[in-house]
């Protein structure tokens, strides 16, 4: 199928309230334009150089989310045009956001990337890291970024159970943190879990957003 008509499948089972975030890494500006064509507007990438080079060539009305693991060093390049980081997980990455947020004159939107999947390769905050960083004050002092939620991802695996219950975790630490630290704040609002392969159970959960790659675009294309 073309990723219109996958797009289009895929949006069934979406409903309203729920942001579906077409997942553009490694795949070339023709792709995108078809998924812009067929009305997409969010995209996110992987790694910064390709999102800043993406977003140079590709039209301004695009919303571009950062979901990968991001190194400090490489965000003065998405600071002056990303909608939204996912995937916030140390105080420094904040921090360096917060710094090259204000050199833009932006505050850039952000989540807390949480810890939920059982393999070691995802990064993230557990909960008694997160609520130390929050109970420090410390975030008060950022001017530039705005926590608007969590994300996270599950582990890899065939278990559905296992990934509807990582999932529930996720939602979890979701109400915790909001009805502890973030009542008052209407923008605190995002849960950004679901994939390709397990978005529908993300959404029966409680996501707010999917990042959904390889189901509209087909299989990864790596770049040389």
């Amino acid at each position: 199928m073309s990723v219109r008509e996958n797009l289009s499948e895929i949006r069934k089972d979406v409903p309203a309230g729920v942001t579906l975030i077409a997942v553009s890494k490694t795949k070339p500006n023709e792709a995108i334009e078809e998924a812009y064509q067929a009305g997409q507007r969010v995209f996110g990438e992987n790694k910064p150089q390709e999102l800043t080079q993406k977003w140079a060539d590709l039209p301004k009305d695009i919303e571009w989310h950062m979901i990968g693991h991001l190194q400090t060093n490489k965000v003065k390049y998405i600071a002056p045009f990303v909608a939204l980081i996912h995937s916030v997980d140390s105080p420094k990455l904040l921090a360096v956001i917060d710094k090259e947020a204000a050199k833009c004159g932006r505050v850039i939107d952000c989540l807390f990337q949480m810890y939920i999947a059982q393999e070691e390769t995802k990064f993230g905050f557990d909960y008694a890291e997160l609520a130390e960083l929050l109970e420090s004050g410390a975030l008060a002092e950022l001017r530039n970024v705005r926590m608007v939620g969590v994300m996270g991802m599950a582990t890899f695996t065939d278990n559905v159970e296992q990934v509807r219950g990582e999932f529930h975790n996720l939602k979890e630490i979701y109400t915790k943190i909001k009805q502890k630290y973030y009542a008052s704040e209407p923008s605190f609002k995002e849960i950004s879990m679901g994939m390709s392969d397990d978005f529908r159970i993300a959404i029966e959960e409680g996501s707010t957003m999917v990042r959904v790659g390889s189901a509209i675009f087909g299989g990864r294309v790596y770049l040389k």
